[in-house]
């Protein structure tokens, strides 16, 4: 880390107005954006990108790298004045098109969209709970990889966070698994500027934030003045000697500093400084250059950033390879694992069930699956929500990650689901690992802004649900879902999978692992289902004939999913017996079989066969794109109650009697 006290002070203040002045262009050009928390934070943005964190500007992408997360997302000026500073693929022009069609300066920094952005943030707290994540994973990796005299995984992760994220659940559940878990490496610089949207903290927010991370675990501490840069630079040297706890650094700045008038006040949180604020800024910061440009020896300052970047990569490429060298079959798990690939034969010969076996729940058959998985997969690790052996996703022989143990791969969220899904995305995000994460079908609304936040950033985080429906029974209607499935649909890039049987379950977890460029959902029963016989790739393809007509062309589809499948096929042998030719159709993913091409939907679902019916123990919204005007949906528009499963199921009418009557309404309507 270098000494900021041995600079010219004059080359860092214009250093740190850089920042503020680019800020400033660039908001006043768009007409739009969040100016005060970049000015305000501008000093804290300086000693980490200058002095402190481990990056190469030229190759942002190396493993080896610190991660850097604005959870303060609202305030995306800073990170993109700082990449532009020093020397990502973030031009000028870029920060000229800040918030416009097309830019890569959106609003709120998106993964994947700007170079040296580790994670998508804007819903305050998600950038905070991802973080531990990253933090877990380096943890984890260097755990298992690094050996006596070759650590090769060997970062930090940081984060900018605000009053409003500190104000947020996630971020309360987040570090207080944080500090259980012995995060060492995790730094946070909290921008305490006692400003929100409605005006000072104080109207709703009085805490000590400090004490709570204190009794979180954390290592705490406070710098009084947010342009102290040797302060801030002191802190972090002291948040890095301590190894065993994350750390927490509040640092008191003014929103909007230089404002002769807007600094301190809501008015500069999300609002633009105005052409005649914007001037008097510049003046009473001495930034008397041009706008959209900067100083050439500011411009040099940061530059210097790429040469230490480069080095550190260098060191860290010789490093790798003597470890290669001392340890060649480390070395070729290690290199797989970031290029993300599959050792060979991973997804051979998972498990498998005969028509025959004993009946099992769709929750027990995925974690056999999992259980097969992990031996081959050691970049697979999660856990679940303090319902891991409802859920069924504990590794058999694998130990559990804690603070003495972050080589373990069976990860203990505690309650705390929302947290839990974030982590996994950063787990995701950070590269080497294959996060699964677990609770009830019926939480998944306490993990709902997390999962989205997965399908935005097409992570390759897998979600368990189990107790997927009605008929889990005794629980009732507080833990029955009915609209959990349907919600979870409406996520764009998010894969749900309701498998109809453990086979189907089997086919899941290949689909889920292979990848579909996004998360993927598994809803699993916690009741018993008989097997079925499920042709291979028939999930992947999401809807596929599990029964047909047995003479003939079918006169009525019976499409179902999970659990119901069976009732469909009990269903079509007593239409069979009345002479009406049916077809049973599963159907697991609305997502996979939408993405199939026009030729196969149709060859499921023939569009001249127009009596249809649907079953799913859940809404029955969205169903009208499969049955149609003259179908039927057999589904659950109201709240469960508390009885044996097969009683509730039976009551509401998922009977082979219930559809067997809504087919004969179908036929009748097409008549």
């Amino acid at each position: 880390m270098s000494d900021i006290a041995s600079l010219d002070p004059a080359l860092v203040r214009r250093s740190v107005n850089a920042i503020r002045a680019l800020t400033i262009d660039a908001t006043q050009e768009s007409g739009d954006g969040h100016p005060g928390m970049p000015m305000g934070a501008a000093a804290m943005g300086y000693v980490l990108f200058r002095h402190v964190m481990k990056h190469d500007p030229l190759d942002p992408g190396w493993w080896d790298r610190d991660r850097y997360v604005q959870s303060a997302g609202h305030g995306s000026m800073l990170q993109y004045s700082l990449l532009h500073l020093t020397g990502y693929r973030v031009a000028m022009d870029d920060l000229r098109g800040y918030r416009q069609w097309g830019s890569i300066t959106p609003g709120h920094p998106e993964v994947h969209h700007t170079e040296g952005v580790e994670t998508t943030t804007g819903p305050l707290g998600q950038g905070f709970a991802t973080a531990v994540g990253m933090a877990m994973a380096e943890a984890h990796l260097a755990a298992r990889f690094n050996r006596p005299g070759h650590e090769i995984v060997d970062h930090r992760t940081f984060v900018i966070a605000s009053d409003g994220d500190m104000m947020e659940g996630v971020t309360s559940e987040a570090s207080s698994l944080a500090g259980h878990l012995a995060l060492g490496k995790l730094v946070v610089l909290y921008d305490d500027n006692r400003i929100t949207i409605d005006g000072a903290t104080d109207i709703a927010f009085s805490e000590d934030v400090l004490a709570r991370y204190d009794a979180y675990g954390w290592h705490t501490q406070r710098v009084e003045d947010g342009n102290d840069v040797e302060a801030i630079e002191a802190a972090l040297d002291a948040a890095h000697a301590d190894t065993r706890r994350p750390s927490i650094v509040a640092v008191r700045t003014k929103i909007g500093y230089g404002s002769p008038n807007l600094a301190g006040t809501s008015k500069i949180h999300g609002s633009v400084l105005g052409d005649e604020e914007a001037a008097a800024t510049k003046r009473a910061l001495d930034i008397d250059w041009p706008a959209f440009t900067v100083p050439d020896d500011v411009l040099e300052h940061y530059r210097e950033v790429q040469r230490r970047g480069a080095d550190a990569r260098a060191e860290w490429s010789e490093r790798l390879e003597a470890y290669a060298g001392a340890h060649p079959e480390l070395a070729s798990e290690f290199r797989r694992v970031m290029r993300r690939e599959l050792p060979p034969g991973a997804l051979e010969d998972l498990p498998s069930w005969s028509e025959d076996d004993k009946a099992i729940a769709t929750r027990a058959a995925s974690g056999k699956v999992l259980n097969a998985l992990a031996p081959r997969l050691g970049e697979l690790i999660g856990g679940s929500a303090d319902l891991a052996g409802s859920n069924n996703t504990d590794l058999q022989g694998e130990s559990s990650f804690s603070a003495d143990d972050h080589g373990g791969r069976i990860l203990h969220f505690g309650v705390r689901e929302h947290a839990m899904a974030a982590a996994a995305n950063g787990m995701a995000l950070h590269g080497g690992l294959r996060p699964f994460v677990a609770t009830f079908l019926i939480f998944s609304d306490y993990l709902r802004p997390s999962l989205r936040l997965a399908a935005l950033m097409k992570t390759n985080a897998i979600f368990v649900f189990t107790h997927d429906s009605i008929g889990l029974g005794g629980d009732g209607p507080t833990h029955q879902p009915i609209e959990s499935l349907m919600a979870l649909r409406a996520i764009p890039n998010l894969t749900v999978i309701r498998p109809a049987d453990a086979n189907e379950t089997a086919q899941a977890w290949r689909v889920a692992i292979e990848g579909t460029g996004g998360p993927v959902a598994l809803a699993l029963t916690r009741q018993s289902v008989p097997h079925l016989e499920v042709p291979a790739g028939s999930v992947a393809r999401g809807a596929y004939v599990l029964a047909d007509a047995v003479d003939g062309p079918p006169e009525v589809l019976l499409v179902g999913t999970g659990s119901e499948v069976a009732v469909c096929l009990a269903a079509r042998s007593r239409l069979q017996e009345e002479g009406v030719a049916a077809r049973v159709v599963s159907m697991p993913s609305f997502e996979l079989f939408a993405a199939q091409d026009r030729d196969y939907r149709d060859t499921v679902l023939p569009p001249a066969v127009r009596a249809r019916v649907s079953v799913e123990a859940g809404a029955t919204l969205g169903w009208e794109r499969y049955v149609g005007d003259l179908g039927e949906i057999v589904g659950i528009d109201r709240f469960g109650v508390s009885a044996p499963g097969d009683v509730v199921l039976r009551e509401l009418g998922f009977t082979p009697e219930g559809v067997v009557e809504a087919a004969r309404r179908s036929l009748a309507r097409t008549r």
